[in-house]
């Protein structure tokens, strides 16, 4: 086989297309092994790259190499492909949190003692993660390599609180499973963005720490174009060996909707929860609710049917990083992922012995159906409460209060009698 054909099997086309193009500098790629990283460390090393990282969870190392050496490497009789290290963005459309689960609060069900890998941005030591209780048990900075927790964009404090705020500052803000641990993995930029390879080590370092901060869910509110099979994304790769590691991964659909096979990685990945968002209209009935416009669809490169559900993700009011008491609103399938994850939490909270993939037929059976097509809205809208187990019952609104609708399905309180004296008044007068 001559080289040409060795490089154009086993090499991404977007490294190909950047060493056609002439390029001279080195390239981001994440190199395969057919066996351990041991095997190809020394081939990279001798082709003149730097290596970044070694992900055993996918059998590769991230490295830099330069452009006129990819083909020496390609060549080696224990490389399996070489990847590119695409970009990966976080999955916000920039536009109350909407869905709460106030009856399995009530129940008991918070979350405690869970711990919830947020894999983004950072975490801002916001109010209502760290009052009364510092509940960011732990955090791991794969971009600036700093120690104490903080947010730089703001996205993943958004996210972390949709997912586990206790609405210490606004109690209508409250997250999905308020006593749940966070653990803030950062893996993006300040502005939102990151690399393939900094959030597979990110997800290495979540599986190797597991049991140490008791993380049962990790959430990914982000995502890169899906241009192959989940089998060939690293990405995706990654996500499938988090769940059989025990993992109930949770990761937004992307929003490049509403045209179809627009699911971004890792969204692709059979295993993992695949969130789109849904538009709830600001109702209390769930009948008018309908797949955001730019809520991606299904079916994945693969084949595979996608989303698995949905979940608000229209202007979201979750927590700022602009300070330790405020508020800012959202929309994307990024503010859909997170209510997924926390629901996941509760799941566990109540039955701890349960599988990823059980928890993921509990989330999806107890949906409730949309009148849209499976590719566009999954199994339906998530509904905490019955996923949970708890009886629902209809809570009136207040005038006083904008506190979130309890679960789904959110159907309309029936209107009661209310005694107006003034009627009376007027019935005497025509008498």
């Amino acid at each position: 086989m001559n080289q040409n054909r060795v490089i154009t099997k086993f090499v991404h086309p977007t490294v190909l297309k950047r060493i056609a193009a002439g390029s001279k500098q080195t390239l981001s790629v994440i190199v395969y092994s057919h066996g351990n990283c041991d095997h190809i460390r020394e081939c990279i090393v001798k082709a003149g790259g730097k290596i970044k990282y070694e992900l055993p969870v996918i059998h590769a190392i991230a490295a830099e190499i330069p452009a006129e050496s990819i083909d020496q490497v390609a060549a080696h009789h224990m490389v399996q492909y070489i990847n590119d290290d695409a970009k990966v963005f976080k999955c916000m459309d920039m536009a109350s949190l909407a869905a709460n689960a106030g009856l399995v609060h009530d129940a008991g069900y918070t979350g405690k003692g869970i711990g919830i890998a947020i894999l983004d941005t950072g975490v801002y030591p916001h109010n209502d993660l760290v009052k009364p209780t510092n509940r960011i048990v732990a955090f791991k900075d794969f971009i600036n390599n700093r120690t104490h927790p903080y947010d730089d964009d703001g996205h993943g404090t958004h996210v972390a609180g949709i997912a586990a705020g206790n609405g210490y500052s606004n109690e209508r803000y409250k997250g999905i499973a308020p006593e749940a641990n966070i653990i803030g993995v950062k893996v993006l930029d300040e502005k939102g963005s990151g690399t393939t390879s900094d959030i597979v080590a990110g997800i290495q370092w979540v599986i190797d720490n597991k049991d140490k901060y008791n993380i049962r869910v990790i959430n990914m509110s982000f995502g890169s174009p899906a241009d192959a099979s989940y089998r060939d994304d690293p990405l995706a790769r990654a996500a499938e060996a988090a769940v059989k590691n025990g993992l109930t991964v949770v990761v937004s659909a992307g929003n490049s909707g509403p045209n179809p096979r627009t699911i971004t990685t890792p969204g692709i990945a059979p295993s993992v929860i695949t969130v789109g968002a849904v538009d709830d209209n600001r109702t209390s009935t769930y009948e008018d609710d309908f797949v955001a416009n730019f809520s991606s669809r299904g079916p994945t490169p693969g084949g595979i049917m996608k989303p698995d559900v949905v979940a608000p993700g229209v202007d979201i009011t979750s927590l700022s990083n602009t300070g330790p008491g405020a508020y800012v609103s959202h929309s994307g399938t990024s503010m859909a992922a997170p209510m997924v994850a926390g629901a996941a939490a509760l799941l566990y909270e109540k039955e701890s012995n349960l599988s990823p993939s059980a928890v993921k037929a509990k989330i999806m059976n107890t949906a409730v159906p949309i009148t849209q097509s499976r590719n566009a809205g999954g199994s339906g809208i998530i509904n905490v409460n019955k996923a949970l187990g708890v009886e629902e019952i209809s809570l009136p609104d207040t005038p006083h209060s904008k506190r979130p609708r309890p679960s789904f399905p959110r159907r309309r309180p029936r209107p009661g009698f209310t005694f107006d004296p003034s009627l009376l008044i007027m019935f005497l007068f025509l008498l």
